[in-house]
């Protein structure tokens, strides 16, 4: 196989270099950037560096000011603590059936967050296996509206996992689910190849349309935070700075 000057300038790039807030230029961004092509460096290394510095609190809030909605699906909450971010691959299935997730796991692609929706609670879908073979093929993470289990296992794991619920059932390995299809959760659509960012206080969906404005939203919110807490350091109070103070 011939090397290319450009594989070579590409091996030389280091795509773990990171900006600092103020440096940040997200001009020619999209949510392609999200993974680095070979073409992309400037953009990947400012799209990184952002996301790396912002929470889902920052995120929620941007969505909203563009949206009115928070997108956030409540009942969802972090298994093991694990921050992420990146594109939706979306299933679903029966509590019964965790048959589908071996599925999902072989039809993503690298760097996609798996996101299931289940029917219900009743038993879990995902666990130690199924985490251990996604990590394993690189995927991101794992979202479950519906119960994990193997919490022993998936709490010391260095692979996100969200859900709903868990217990330490589980049911057959059926496979008779749907892949990348539209999710409908609680009134809030979920599409593949939407972006997602997790943490430790929840999820937030951000439809891919509204992905780069969200993230210059994202961008201001986290520069003008940083503003505040200095501002605080120098011994103004919360109340002066948002104009609640004593006039």
């Amino acid at each position: 196989m011939s090397i290319s000057p450009k594989d070579l300038l590409n091996k030389n790039k280091n795509l773990n270099k990171r900006l600092d807030i103020s440096e940040i230029c997200l001009d020619n961004v999209t949510i392609n950037d999200l993974k680095f092509n070979g073409d992309n460096y400037d953009e990947y290394i400012n799209l990184h560096s952002l996301l790396e510095n912002i929470s889902t609190c920052q995120v929620s809030d941007a969505f909203n000011g563009i949206s009115r909605q928070s997108g956030v699906i409540q009942k969802i909450k972090p298994i093991n603590n694990r921050r992420v971010f990146g594109r939706i691959f979306t299933a679903e299935t029966t509590s019964g059936d965790w048959g589908t997730s071996a599925m999902a796991i072989d039809e993503a692609d690298e760097g996609d967050i798996l996101f299931f929706k289940v029917d219900s609670e009743e038993m879990a879908i995902w666990g130690e296996l199924a985490s251990t073979c996604a990590r394993d093929n690189g995927i991101k993470a794992t979202v479950i509206y519906g119960s994990a289990r193997d919490l022993d296992a998936l709490l010391y794991m260095d692979y996100p996992v969200f859900a709903s619920n868990y217990c330490p059932n589980a049911g057959l390995a059926l496979g008779l689910g749907s892949l990348n299809e539209s999710l409908d959760i609680e009134g809030f659509k979920v599409n593949p190849g939407d972006f997602l960012i997790g943490d430790e206080c929840g999820i937030v969906v951000i439809p891919q349309e509204l992905f780069v404005k969200t993230m210059f939203a994202s961008l201001d919110i986290k520069i003008k935070e940083s503003l505040i807490i200095d501002k605080i350091a120098l011994g103004n109070t919360l109340s002066q700075i948002v104009g609640l103070g004593k006039k």
